[in-house]
């Protein structure tokens, strides 16, 4: 039987060291010394795995049988979590197949290259309207001013919900994913979820109302489809139905204004990377985006759990045991990637990051939004703020779970705006 020691150099749960950015010297350490390791959990018995190389997360990502989400939850906190949500079998991401093909083909729809056309001209004026806002001051919180607003905007649309409203969206989906963070809950204890279970109520209370809309006024959104769609021939129930919304409203919106955000601080830090990038806009966007996920790495780990005992390189697992896949390491493994901590839009690989999740059943079902939000906010700035720069450090998210900026100021020279100040 395998030994498990966790090793002295590894602490995953130590929160502050993701806020310094100093984990990335640790893994890269796990990579070459401890590949697969052992790590004690601190409030409970027992402890998880920790997977770090690019082919193993693939390996466990793709091995749905072997590796379940839906047995114990994707997320490194234990299902059900001490404030009683379960949501195994009900949240996609905590579903495996065959569930999980009958829920994801319920919105797939939505979200498919056609779809996201369709929703491009829309993506472009809402692209406007953001820098607008900010152009004419000559300096902004990047975060708040042109990273967060359009996947916000998008996902609004997309699930019907008004854009007056869209700030109500991103404080609830903020307390959710921010539980440790002081900024959102005082405790920054890492397993009080007070503050998002809380979040997650309101989010749960204001999606039933817009249930109960669709029901009266039926519209052509996500709302409307999952409220008539039916799996195995049955409705999806009250709680199937706020999962859905619960898991639009965070990954639509989190994910990406972070992947946004990571991209400006490596353009700007990396010299000779947004200049490179604004004079091959058409040719370079796709790839930069790529390594836009690639050195941000916005979702830091899933969770999964055994079904059965087996071996990840050379290392033998228990049935029923908890591993963490740390795609942040994954997406700087230095066997797949050459030179990986440096920001390269030109990196001729850079579309085998892992951040849409490496692939099999659990591939990012918005990427391709993701995509779309990324070049056209990118493509406007690009235009229209050509000399933005980064002119402080990060405040960074007390997180382990995703790699989050609370704000990064930039300034650039002021100019004008495209629409009128009273445009909506």
């Amino acid at each position: 039987m395998t030994q498990r020691v966790q090793p002295d150099f590894v602490d995953v749960l130590d929160l502050d060291r993701f806020v310094r950015g100093d984990h990335h010297a640790m893994f890269r350490r796990m990579r070459e010394e401890a590949p697969v390791s052992w790590h004690e959990e601190k409030v409970r018995e027992g402890g998880f795995w920790n997977i770090v190389m690019h082919p193993h997360l693939q390996t466990v990502n793709r091995d749905t049988e072997l590796f379940s989400s839906q047995k114990a939850g994707s997320l490194m906190f234990e299902n059900p979590a001490p404030s009683g949500f379960d949501s195994r079998g009900k949240l996609l991401i905590d579903t495996d197949p065959p569930l999980h093909t009958r829920y994801r083909r319920l919105i797939n729809k939505g979200f498919t290259p056609r779809m996201i056309g369709l929703l491009e001209q829309y993506l472009q004026y809402r692209a406007e309207l953001i820098v607008d806002n900010v152009i004419e001051k000559g300096e902004c919180d990047f975060v708040s001013g042109l990273a967060m607003e359009l996947p916000l905007q998008a996902i609004a649309e997309i699930m019907g919900v008004p854009q007056e409203d869209r700030r109500l969206i991103f404080d609830w989906t903020n307390k959710m994913i921010g539980a440790q963070d002081p900024d959102y809950n005082d405790s920054g204890e890492i397993e009080d979820m007070e503050e998002a279970t809380q979040a997650a109520a309101e989010l749960y209370l204001y999606v039933d109302q817009l249930r109960a809309q669709r029901r009266s006024d039926p519209k052509d959104d996500i709302v409307t489809k999952l409220i008539n769609a039916e799996i195995d021939g049955d409705n999806l129930s009250e709680e199937e139905f706020e999962m859905f919304m619960l898991l639009l409203s965070v990954a639509g919106n989190e994910t990406t204004r972070n992947a946004t955000t990571h991209g400006m601080y490596g353009l700007s830090s990396t010299p000779g990377q947004w200049d490179l990038l604004k004079g091959n806009l058409p040719e370079l966007m796709p790839n930069a985006i790529e390594e836009m996920v690639r050195w941000g790495s916005p979702v830091l780990h899933f969770r999964r759990q055994t079904t059965a005992p087996t071996e990840i390189g050379g290392v033998e697992l228990d049935a029923d045991d908890k591993v963490v896949m740390w795609h942040v390491s994954a997406n700087r493994d230095e066997n797949v990637f050459d030179d990986p901590d440096t920001f390269d839009i030109e990196r001729s690989n850079a579309n085998e990051q892992v951040g849409f999740g490496g692939g099999g059943a659990h591939y990012c079902l918005g990427a391709n939004l993701a995509k779309a939000e990324l070049r056209i906010i990118y493509t406007e700035i690009a235009t229209r703020m050509p000399d933005i720069k980064v002119v402080g450090e990060p405040e960074r998210l007390r997180s382990n779970f995703i790699s989050g900026i609370k704000s990064m100021p930039v300034s650039f020279t002021p100019g004008k705006r495209k629409h009128p100040a009273d445009a909506t």
